[in-house]
């Protein structure tokens, strides 16, 4: 199986490393003259990894094709490329449709859309895509947690939330700040809060209540620390400004 990237950008990067970390078995791995310095040091990093002089010839060279490239880019260049029909394409555009795609690209390949995000790299994470396929579904759980999407209008939805990853780390770089503040160290307070949020995101994940809802009840007790914080947030409208946040994102996409 021979791998070939359009777009070297940090998706790319991430999901590169995931794979070389990963018992993925492939030949090569091609990669996009495109960003030349990711490319490069991808290269020196892991082995059987090359850079291609254009991107027909890693379309040449591979059988699974990675299209990670702006919506603005790949309107541009998708159509200017020669697909074979045994070629399996992954697309990580985000407002490039299947109808769409399957257009620009002209012959009856499998095309799948997928949503990588960064944590990829370390072999976790979720990885929505559409229409579901077993083989590729395959390949994206040896790197991730696979999500299949029955309907494409539903895939709208994972993109939003994929927007959640800097707000996230902002809360983290707020929580640590305070901590910092008041005496603790850069490293003491930054290791604190990732550890907290991590164990709190595994708590989650393991989850024995029937829900997350369930489990923000479970999670307070009677005049407790975390009930006066959960009551302030919400007067605060913090978590309604999550909501309209998510809704300005879907529109925007909508309107792509």
């Amino acid at each position: 199986m021979k791998l070939g990237f359009i777009g070297t950008g940090k998706i790319t990067s991430s999901v590169v490393t995931g794979i070389c970390r990963s018992k993925i078995s492939f030949n090569k791995i091609i990669l996009s003259p495109r960003s030349k310095s990711v490319s490069q040091t991808l290269k020196k990093k892991f082995k059987k990894i090359s850079i291609a002089k254009n991107n027909q010839e890693i379309l040449n060279s591979c059988n699974w094709i990675f299209l990670a490239v702006t919506p603005t880019v790949g309107q541009k260049i998708i159509k200017n490329l020669k697909f074979r029909p045994n070629h399996t394409i992954i697309s990580f555009i985000s407002t490039m449709t299947l109808p769409q795609l399957k257009k620009a690209i002209k012959v009856k390949a499998e095309i799948v859309r997928a949503i990588p995000l960064p944590p990829i790299s370390l072999k976790k994470g979720p990885v929505p895509i559409f229409p579901p396929n077993k083989k590729v579904k395959f390949f994206f759980d040896k790197i991730g947690k696979t999500i299949e999407i029955k309907n494409e209008k539903l895939s709208l939805n994972f993109w939003t939330m994929s927007s959640i990853m800097a707000p996230y780390y902002e809360i983290l770089n707020h929580l640590s700040s305070w901590l910092k503040k008041r005496g603790l160290s850069k490293t003491e307070a930054e290791n604190y809060i990732t550890s907290l949020f991590l164990g709190l995101s595994i708590n989650a994940s393991q989850n024995k209540y029937k829900n997350l809802k369930e489990l923000v009840k479970k999670s307070q007790t009677p005049k407790g620390l975390n009930e006066q914080a959960l009551k302030k947030l919400r007067k605060l409208n913090f978590y309604q400004k999550l909501n309209i946040t998510s809704k300005n994102i879907l529109s925007r996409l909508k309107r792509k």
